[in-house]
Formats: C-alpha cells, sequence, structure tokens
C-alpha cells in the first residue's frame, strides 16, 4: 500500500493514577526513551510530560502526568490541573495502579465511571512482586470497581511485561488522524526541561524527607557548541536551613548532584556536558502564584 494513502492513527494517550505506581517507567517503556524521571519517592513528576511514539501509520502522544493527591497547596493544585487537562483531551486513558494499591472513594475514580466516550485500559503494575492469587484478586476488584474500562491488564512496567500488548491495545482505539506532530519529534518538551529534570531526580535521590520537595530547578543558561553544552542551573529551595543541606559540607553534597546530573545528561544529549549548579532561596516557593508561574506550573 502506498504510504500516503494508508489510513493514519494519531492521538493522547493519558497515563493517570497515584503516586508511586510506576507512571513514568510505564511512559519511558512505552515510548522507549527515558523521558521521565523515576525514583521511588512519591511525588516526583511534576509536570504533564508528553511522550511521541512514531510508527508509518500511527503516531501515539503520551502523556505522563503527576501522582492523584488531595492537593495541600498550591503546587499541588497546578500538578492537579495537568492531570485533569490530560483527560481533558485524551483519546485513550491508562489508568495505573498497583499490585498494593488500597483504595477509597475518590474524585477520579467517580470521574472514570462516568467516562462514557473514551476508553479507559486499567493497568495493574508491578505483578513481579506478588502471587498469581493476588493478582487474580486485584484483577477482579478493577472489573467490579470500573466496569466501563474495555480491558484489565496485569503488567510490569519496570520489566516491560505486558507492554507490547497495551501498545497493540491503544493502538486499535486511536482515530483516525493524521500525525499532531512532526514525525522526527519525541516529546514537547524543551532540552532544558530536561536538563532540569535530571538535576531534580538525582535532589530525590540523595537527599531524604522533606529536602527534595522543598526543591525546585531552573536552568539560565543552555549552549550548545559542536562538542559541548554549557549548562547553568539554579536550585531553588524554601529556606535557608535547606539551602545548607543541598550544599553540605564543603560543597561536597552540591557537587555530587552536579557529577551525577552531568553523567545523565551526556548520556541523554549524548554530548560531553560541563555543568555548573548555584543554590538559591525562594521563600515559600510552592504556595506562591508568581513563583509557580515563573516555573512553569500556570
Amino acid at each position: 500500500m502506498n504510504p500516503e494513502t494508508q489510513p493514519h492513527r494519531a492521538g493522547f494517550v493519558s497515563i493517570i493514577g497515584k503516586p508511586n505506581v510506576g507512571k513514568s517507567t510505564l511512559m519511558n517503556a512505552l515510548v522507549g526513551e527515558r523521558l521521565s524521571i523515576v525514583t521511588s519517592k512519591a511525588q516526583t513528576t511534576r509536570h504533564r510530560i508528553l511522550g511521541i511514539l512514531n510508527g508509518a501509520d500511527f503516531q501515539l502522544i503520551y502523556s505522563d502526568t503527576p501522582g492523584i493527591i488531595q492537593p495541600k497547596y498550591e503546587l499541588h493544585n497546578a500538578m492537579m490541573a495537568f492531570v485533569y487537562s490530560s483527560l481533558e483531551d485524551a483519546d485513550v486513558i491508562l489508568f495505573v495502579t498497583d499490585i498494593y494499591e488500597k483504595h477509597d472513594e475518590e474524585p477520579v475514580i467517580e470521574r472514570l465511571r462516568k467516562t462514557e466516550d473514551t476508553p479507559i485500559i486499567v493497568l495493574v503494575n508491578k505483578i513481579d512482586q506478588a502471587d498469581q492469587a493476588d493478582v487474580e484478586a486485584k484483577l477482579a476488584f478493577w472489573q467490579e470497581e470500573l466496569p466501563n474500562a474495555t480491558h484489565i491488564l496485569p503488567i510490569s512496567a519496570l520489566n516491560a511485561f505486558g507492554t507490547e500488548h497495551v501498545l497493540e491495545l491503544v493502538l486499535e482505539k486511536l482515530p483516525l488522524h493524521p500525525p499532531y506532530y512532526p514525525k522526527d519529534e519525541l516529546t514537547d518538551k524543551p532540552e532544558r526541561f530536561f536538563a532540569a529534570e535530571m538535576v531534580r531526580e538525582k535532589i530525590f535521590k540523595l537527599y531524604k524527607k522533606e529536602v527534595p520537595y522543598s526543591c525546585e530547578v531552573t536552568i539560565e543558561e543552555f549552549k550548545e557548541d559542536d562538542d559541548i553544552i554549557r549548562i547553568r542551573g539554579v536550585i531553588y529551595v524554601e529556606r535557608n536551613s535547606q539551602k545548607g543541606i543541598i550544599i553540605g559540607a564543603k560543597g561536597e553534597a552540591l557537587k555530587k548532584v552536579g557529577t551525577w546530573a552531568r553523567e545523565e545528561m551526556e548520556k541523554f544529549f549524548q554530548k560531553k556536558v560541563f555543568l555548573e549548579l548555584f543554590v538559591k532561596v525562594n521563600e515559600n516557593w510552592r504556595t506562591d502564584a508568581k513563583a509557580l508561574s515563573r516555573f512553569g506550573y500556570q
């Protein structure tokens, strides 16, 4: 068949669920690239990140979204706005849960029950950590909770088990449509965004308790030459005491963040990276509408 006359499918696939159920790991597995940062801590993803998978006759636009939470301050409200906007324009919804997760009556579940026109695929993740009886019980639970779901599937995003079947099902449900993005694009986010996310990921992995949640990262300079990328980033914290923790004794902690992030960037950008990091205080930025707007949340 002539590729120019071959039917083409394209659409938006929203990946939603509670924190730490494996949404980012799933999107990275589905797209085949490491676009979303992944840590063992909850609420790592703060933005809506698009991952674009292209084929000769399809374009799948996955949305990785923040974990669904009850908002406590303005940052949480902005994060939940990303979730609900992704549901508004979704052609397919992937609702990700995991084998251990317990559910109460939640607004998003009620909203999914009332969704009639958009196919919902429930993905029960982390089945590699459970026995068959637990998996079957969880699948039965979701069949009762979301009877309007078109499929309920067991998967292991970490081991890429079941993800090929997810792709097949999603492709079946995509509408006929020309591509929304150029076929060589992988995401809607600029390179600066991913550089900032790599720094933020290392902060989540290196520091404990509240400190990572109080940090935001901006890239003030991103200059690319033929053989090197020069990046200057700023880590914002809410209090002076946090600034001291991020920097560490004799600057050793900040140096470790920079080294780990630079190594990650060099793999991602396939080029040598020179990275400078600074730490500044922006008091209570998570509750400050102006700061949130400057950081790209509004």
